[in-house]
This record gives structure tokens, C-alpha cells and sequence, in this order.
């Protein structure tokens, strides 16, 4: 499974694009939710932070509390 990372700083809760970094990455196909989001957390430095997620089904929003920023994970290929 190919998974794409998205980190982007956010404007008034919604996300601005000012500046971006993103990432591909291969995983596993049988990965949890949770595994996918402490993945992506790993990645984007943001490990140990509270968030709040936003699974959508096919894709997941992070939104680290007291973070003026937002990770976007969609499976693609």
C-alpha cells in the first residue's frame, strides 16, 4: 500500500498551503488506523503531541492541538 503525507500550516482552523512538505511511502497492507496516524506523526515530527483525527474512510486529517498546522494522509498509488 502506498501511503501520501501532507503537512501544511493552517489559517483560522483551515488549511493555507503557504508553504508544504510532503511524502510517499510504502506499508504494509494490513496497518490499523492508529498505526497509520502514529506513522505519519513519526514523519511529520509531531510524535507525543495530542491531536484530534479526522478519519474520512479514505483519507485521515491530524490536527495537533496547540499547533497552527494540519497532516493530511491519503492511500493512493
Amino acid at each position: 500500500m502506498k501511503i501520501n503525507y501532507e503537512l501544511t500550516d493552517t489559517f483560522g482552523g483551515e488549511s493555507n498551503y503557504a508553504w508544504v512538505k510532503r511524502a510517499s511511502v510504502d506499508a504494509p497492507d494490513n496497518l490499523t488506523d492508529l498505526a497509520i496516524v502514529r506513522r505519519a506523526k513519526k514523519w511529520a515530527e509531531l510524535n507525543g503531541m495530542a491531536s484530534r483525527v479526522e478519519a474520512y474512510g479514505d483519507s485521515i486529517a491530524i490536527y495537533p492541538r496547540h499547533a497552527c498546522v494540519v497532516l493530511f494522509v491519503t492511500f493512493g498509488e
